[in-house]
């Protein structure tokens, strides 16, 4: 589908505004000093560079990040990794941090309320479609053919949907649809989600994502403001109204998840728990991912540093450099340790003797001799001191470090140091 005005993609005349501010209080302590999308995935990306991929390989060009808690590491890592916009080329990055422009008693306080506090920015480029995403799910998605659909549709809104079972939908936001996918219900968190006509075992549920025509959407932001008992929230507030009181489309993830010929399902996971963390993590190190990272038709950007090349030494009996079934990024250096089915991100050092699996290792961390470290996830820079043994004993394991229900062990720098 092309535009009428300019025969050109639609994404070529939108702009993506990222919601990018939320603290992911259910990662623990991975999130106590970013934001979750700037939280660590993969290897080398961040959450936030797959909506960021997505939108660029999507063909748009103009996008706003929309950031609030903690946001240093998020907007340092963007000004690194998405600096390279061109305003010749009617391109434009812009990094939002709530800023108080609008009022100056008030933080961001709702994500419409995000979108609304930059509407002069926003309305400054003159796109003709806005796109807003969320800033921390892992998933490839193409944009072009959600707003194919919303243009074609005549929708006010048209939202993104994944289909997931009822069962399992009582922690989203929930579309209930008629037979042509308009939404007649917008309830969120129900006790019972409204299943689907077509499937009635499964439900709709929002990724997050809405597009609009540019001036709808600025109608309904300042409608909202006005609205003294709005929460300033599209799920809460805005989505809900356009239900109520316009058209509303849903759009199915299935019509534009991207996939390569090694990936066989759809691929969309929300990362907001530790477990979640570390089984998409490792998921990556299996023969077939259900995430293909080095799909070169739809790549992740992200910042790449410069770094050496991962190095693996020693070749004795008991202390030799070896990985299976493991990601390992550059800048590592494996000095006769042993990983298996783990990941280990920019510039780790194993040190003699150590074995890893099932490791999640974020940069820069430091594994001391003799350490044997199962079923973690390890915060950047954290330096694991010699002998350590985590992963065999649940009891110890829970007093000196954040736990999980399933047995994940999340290790920070201030746990190690109260070891001492």
């Amino acid at each position: 589908m092309t535009s009428s005005a300019a025969n050109r993609p639609l994404a070529r005349d939108a702009m993506a505004f990222v919601l990018a501010g939320g603290r992911g209080s259910r990662l623990m302590e991975l999130t106590s000093k970013r934001a979750k999308p700037a939280v660590y995935f993969g290897g080398k990306s961040r959450i936030i560079d797959f909506a960021l991929s997505n939108a660029l390989n999507s063909g748009i060009r103009r996008i706003g990040v929309a950031t609030q808690y903690k946001a240093h590491s998020l907007i340092r890592h963007l000004q690194r990794g998405w600096n390279f916009f061109r305003p010749e080329r009617n391109e434009s990055f812009d990094v939002l941090p709530a800023s108080q422009r609008v009022s100056e008693e008030q933080w961001y306080l709702g994500t419409a309320d995000a979108v609304y506090q930059n509407l002069d920015i926003m309305e400054s480029y003159g796109p003709e479609y806005v796109v807003i995403l969320a800033g921390d799910h892992v998933y490839k998605m193409d944009y072009e053919l959600m707003l194919a659909q919303h243009a074609n549709s005549g929708a006010d809104v048209t939202v993104g949907c994944i289909e997931v079972p009822r069962v399992e939908a009582t922690g989203f936001g929930v579309m209930g649809v008629d037979g042509q996918d308009r939404i007649v219900s917008f309830i969120e968190k129900p006790n019972d989600p409204p299943g689907m006509p077509d499937r009635p075992d499964f439900s709709l549920a929002s990724m997050g994502i809405y597009a609009f025509k540019a001036e709808a959407l600025y109608e309904q932001l300042r409608r909202d403001a006005a609205d003294l008992q709005s929460s300033h929230d599209f799920g809460r507030d805005l989505i809900p109204w356009l239900v109520s009181h316009g058209k509303a489309v849903a759009h199915r993830f299935s019509k534009s998840c991207v996939r390569s010929d090694q990936e066989q399902a759809i691929y969309w996971r929300d990362v907001g728990t530790v477990d979640a963390y570390w089984e998409a993590n490792i998921d990556l190190t299996t023969v077939q991912p259900h995430l293909d990272l080095y799909d070169r038709d739809w790549p992740i950007w992200t910042y790449g540093e410069v770094t050496p090349p991962a190095k693996f030494v020693h070749d004795e009996q008991g202390r030799r450099g070896l990985a299976v079934s493991s990601l390992v990024s550059g800048g590592c250096i494996i000095s006769g340790a042993s990983l298996r089915r783990s990941l280990l991100f920019t510039g780790v050092h194993v040190h003699s003797y150590a074995q890893l699996e099932g490791a999640v290792v974020l940069p820069y961390v430091d594994i001391g001799r003799h350490a044997r470290l199962s079923n973690v996830v390890i915060d950047r820079g954290v330096r694991i001191p010699e002998g350590l043994i985590v992963g065999e004993d649940p009891d110890a394991d829970a007093r000196r470090f954040r736990r999980t229900q399933r047995g994940i062990c999340l290790i920070t720098q201030p746990m190690i140091d109260r070891l001492k």
